[in-house]
């Protein structure tokens, strides 16, 4: 079973449809209709839905922290600086990172890319 990903507002359509391209289960907040939610009920979202968050807005991150700091379980926060990292290489890192990974090996962590 691969990791199936939920692409916050700020992901450029073109790494949604790069990971489409390749096979790849993405679904974006503007497709959930979920674009005004805060991040920490956006992460809510996706852990309801069953699927891991990429994000490239910092924010996500000081969410992320506090939960980790209260014992809150959370699906992996996944996060590209959007300045520092390429279309092609989330692209490419999000590819690996959901066919490599099981649903239940990415809980309670956040992850840099570039991997």
């Amino acid at each position: 079973m691969s990791v199936s990903l939920y692409m916050d507002v700020h992901v450029p359509f073109a790494i949604t449809a790069g990971l489409r391209l390749r096979r790849i289960d993405v679904m974006t907040a503007q497709e959930d209709g979920t674009t005004r939610l805060a991040d920490d009920k956006l992460l809510d979202r996706a852990a309801a839905l069953g699927r891991v968050i990429f994000t490239r807005d910092a924010d996500f991150l000081r969410e992320a922290t506090l939960r980790q700091q209260r014992g809150i379980t959370f699906v992996d926060v996944l996060y590209a600086h959007q300045l520092e990292v390429s279309i092609g290489q989330c692209v490419n890192d999000l590819e690996l990172i959901a066919k490599v990974y099981e649903p239940e090996d990415l809980a309670d962590r956040v992850e840099f890319l570039p991997i």
